[in-house]
């Protein structure tokens, strides 16, 4: 049975011993600011964190205690002062504006440009704090080209936006409020309070008897649970027990459902479509800049080694991402047969990297989809080549995942599957794994992510001629509802986490971050296709690297 649920008391029968972890737990981005003030939680907030949840049931190491606090110092996220703050004093980016800094006649190739953002309230007034979350482009449309700029929150209502001039022509610059601050808090509440706003159930079964239960990675109230905590990773998954079966007639997962009433009045003000979610900022003055081209090609950008870090990571020109840490080969069919002949590539993750599954079975000439009787869209998917001995695969990533249905056999983390690949120069491995933790608290991806690192670290150790790639995560369409489960401020803080967790690693990147929010196609979750062949490029350059 799928109740809608309130954290409570505690379960019985907790897996690990309580950790005295710090009840503070801080949140942001890896945008500069300008000074590191500590941030409180509300006393409501620290009462009702209870100490069951599975986040808090980690035994670390002091290393890892140390990693866990300074991930979550980085994406601290400034707070409004004290107080509720009504909506009138909220950000209203029609009323907000951005100026260039220092305009010129014309700017050259590799020059900063640098764009001054100015909030202000409904009732006109200048906002005197930070905390709006910005996303920020520049493009020229008829070259098709497009980069991100890098964002500075000032701490007083200004924000400075930072673009490199990656191609010569007039360059435009758009600069969207995502969310206000005051909806950042919100969802900072969200995250925090409710976790399990996104709900999932098993099925089990057995005969002609059946039962559905909730489940998730923390269960409130005293009810019996089924512990289908993982022993290899120790990553938790509760279900409430059914009335008459065992925990051991567990024969699916999917999702539940999404919590309704989440919001007050007052806080459902912060998210409306055509008023704070994702609107453009204009500009006061002009918006474009005109860019002369070099003297002299510089190949020294190439020279960097590659960072998960750089901003921007790479930008558009007629459509084609070129990276700047990397050279990236655009492949037609018969170069990524070429590619990847005599090779296995295993993809793990979600429906985006699903996309890259898709994308090849279908762009390959003689790639063909086998057949596994797989439920649509979950998997596990496995095309192959027989002429050029080519082996495809998808497999998605452990609970918690939004999937319809999963048969319970088919519920792998992907450390393990890690554990169970032998590796080698013929074996190519992608991870995705990012939008099925925006509803919980930063500690559970953070656990997930040391888990696969551990798994990948040992897999380099015993075959370092592995090719492993990491697909980051992407901006996608927002309204009021997908807000509050989705949010790009989420995706953005659980991808800045990532970052610098796999940074150091012999793992390469796939930057579907900047690749989504550089282009001048609307946002998606799943990205058109235009996009996702430039990230199989991307994906492919790695795999088959040019000879320069």
């Amino acid at each position: 049975i799928i109740h809608s649920v309130l954290f409570s008391s505690t379960v019985s029968g907790n897996l690990f011993p309580p950790q005295n972890l710090d009840d503070d737990t801080v949140s942001g981005s890896n945008w500069i600011t300008e000074n590191n003030a500590q941030r409180s939680l509300s006393q409501t907030t620290r009462t009702t964190r209870k100490p069951y949840c599975g986040y808090k049931q980690q035994t670390l190491s002091k290393r890892e205690q140390a990693e866990q606090e300074s991930l979550l110092a980085a994406i601290q996220w400034p707070n409004p002062p004290d107080g509720k703050i009504a909506f009138i004093q909220s950000t209203d980016p029609a009323q907000s504006d951005f100026v260039i800094v220092k305009p010129r006649v014309f700017f050259k190739v590799g020059d900063q440009l640098e764009v001054l953002v100015r909030m202000k309230d409904f009732q006109g007034k200048p906002k005197q704090y930070g905390g709006d979350y910005l996303q920020a482009r520049i493009h020229s449309p008829l070259l098709k080209a497009g980069a991100t700029g890098r964002i500075v929150d000032c701490h007083n209502g200004l924000y400075k936006v930072f673009f490199t001039l990656l191609w010569p022509g007039e360059v435009k610059v758009s600069v969207s409020l995502v969310h206000p601050s005051e909806a950042i808090q919100v969802l900072l509440r969200l995250r925090e309070e409710r976790p399990d706003r996104v709900y999932f159930k098993s099925s089990f079964k057995s005969g002609r008897y059946s039962e559905t239960t909730e489940c998730n990675v923390c269960l409130p109230g005293d009810l019996p649970v089924c512990n289908f905590t993982d022993l290899y990773t120790g990553e938790p998954w509760f279900c409430y027990k059914p009335r008459k079966l065992s925990c051991a007639s567990r024969i699916s997962h999917a999702k539940g459902g999404y919590q309704k009433g989440l919001l007050t009045q007052e806080e459902s003000l912060f998210f409306q479509s055509d008023v704070n979610i994702k609107r453009l900022i204009l500009s006061s003055g002009p918006d474009s800049v005109i860019v002369k081209p070099k003297a002299f090609t510089d190949l020294s950008i190439m020279d960097r080694p590659e960072d998960p870090t750089v901003s921007p990571s790479g930008y558009y020109y007629e459509d084609e991402w070129r990276s700047r840490t990397h050279w990236i080969h655009h492949f037609n069919k018969s170069d990524i047969t070429k590619c990847l002949q005599g090779k296995v590539i295993h993809l793990f993750g979600d429906s985006t990297i699903r996309q890259w599954f898709e994308y090849l079975t279908e762009f390959v000439p003689d790639l063909v989809e086998f057949n596994l009787g797989s439920p649509k869209n979950v998997g596990p998917f496995m095309s192959v080549d027989l002429k050029h001995n080519i082996l495809l695969k998808f497999r998605c990533h452990g609970p918690p995942i939004r999937f319809s249905t999963v048969f319970s056999s088919e519920l792998h983390y992907i450390a393990n599957e890690l554990n169970g690949i032998v590796g080698g120069r013929n074996t190519v491995i992608a991870i995705t794994i990012w939008s099925h933790f925006s509803t919980f608290p930063v500690e559970v991806y953070i656990r997930r992510l040391r888990n696969i690192r551990r798994s990948i670290i040992q897999l380099l150790d015993r075959s370092p001629k592995t090719v492993i790639i990491i697909r980051t995560a992407n901006v996608q369409e927002l309204g009021p509802e997908v807000s509050l489960f989705n949010s790009d401020w989420y995706s953005f803080q659980l991808d800045s986490v990532m970052r610098k967790m796999f940074s150091g690693i012999a793992v390469h990147f796939v930057d579907a971050w900047e690749m989504s929010l550089a282009h001048y196609l609307p946002h998606n979750l799943h990205p058109k296709e235009v996009i996702v062949k430039n990230q199989i490029d991307a994906f492919l350059s790695y795999v088959c690297p040019l000879q320069t």
